[in-house]
């Protein structure tokens, strides 16, 4: 058995980051636009080059089609459309993390992937409460490294958002 961080406890009751521990908690780092964010580095299956999918009638814009993946078909959603980030080129250099998220395989096309990165629980701050302004609810909190800030996002809650609709199960 081993010691959670300081305030992964409380985190983790709150549905937040239950993964933290004497070391701190591991994050998959990338681009969308001009900002960074983080998740878990647990969920991520791969890292693959964009490839153009197969669209699907009807789908919203942010969901791109899917691709046969070894025999498994997986949606791709644009999170920079999702997120309203400018506009979305698809070139040499577009990236797609393949992430294992509610028991369900799905392609998360990003701007660039930059790092795998530790923070500790001293790194990571509260999100800012927004009230209802927007859904921030998939945001776990900021992290700090080397002067840059990070949004760390709760991938699993934001795939199991009613608007994607792209996992099994829910998460509240």
């Amino acid at each position: 058995m081993h010691e959670q961080a300081p305030g992964a406890a409380a985190n983790a009751a709150a549905g937040k980051a239950p993964r933290a521990n004497a070391q701190g908690q591991e994050f998959l780092t990338f681009r969308l636009g001009a900002e960074e964010y983080g998740i878990d580095i647990l969920k991520v299956q791969e890292i693959r080059g964009y490839e153009p999918p197969t669209q699907i009638a009807n789908a919203p814009a942010f969901i791109k089609g899917v691709v046969n993946l070894r025999g498994t078909i997986v949606p791709i959603v644009d999170m920079r459309i999702k997120f309203n980030l400018g506009h979305a080129g698809y070139d040499q250099f577009t990236v797609v993390i393949i992430l294992n998220v509610g028991g369900r395989v799905v392609g998360m096309v990003v701007d660039s992937v930059s790092d795998v990165i530790q923070l500790g629980a001293d790194a990571i701050r509260p999100a800012p409460d927004f009230s209802s302004t927007f859904d921030t609810q998939h945001i776990t909190g900021l992290g700090t490294v080397e002067g840059r800030m990070l949004i760390l996002m709760d991938i699993e809650r934001l795939m199991a958002g009613a608007d994607m609709g792209l996992t099994d199960q829910a998460v509240h």
